[in-house]
């Protein structure tokens, strides 16, 4: 996550509180999504952008999670999401984030 992103970030959580965020993230490689959601939950750990050392505690879900799919208009998630679905383990970063929100709750 660039420190752009970051930044925003921290700002929303400034001006509309953080338990009033919900992130959804949508990069297709588990290690991608576990940084960005370590980086939200507990900060940057490459301690190189603006959320190094700061622990936001946000709740991060990715959008091809299967367990969200049901929330999603079937004929909005297969035109723009659909295709993800064979390049993505969707089941193994829902495993993921769900055991970092635990941890973090």
């Amino acid at each position: 996550m660039d420190a752009e992103n970051q930044s925003t970030i921290m700002r929303l959580a400034e001006e509309y509180g953080r338990e009033n965020l919900m992130v959804f993230l949508g990069a297709t490689d588990v290690e991608g999504v576990e940084i960005s959601a370590e980086t939200l939950i507990a900060g940057d750990p490459s301690f190189a952008g603006p959320l190094a050392g700061v622990q936001l505690g946000l709740q991060v879900y990715h959008i091809l999670e299967p367990s969200l799919k049901r929330y999603i208009p079937p004929e909005v998630y297969q035109e723009r999401l659909g295709i993800f679905e064979v390049i993505v383990d969707a089941q193994r970063i829902e495993d993921s984030l769900s055991k970092m929100r635990n941890q973090a709750a």
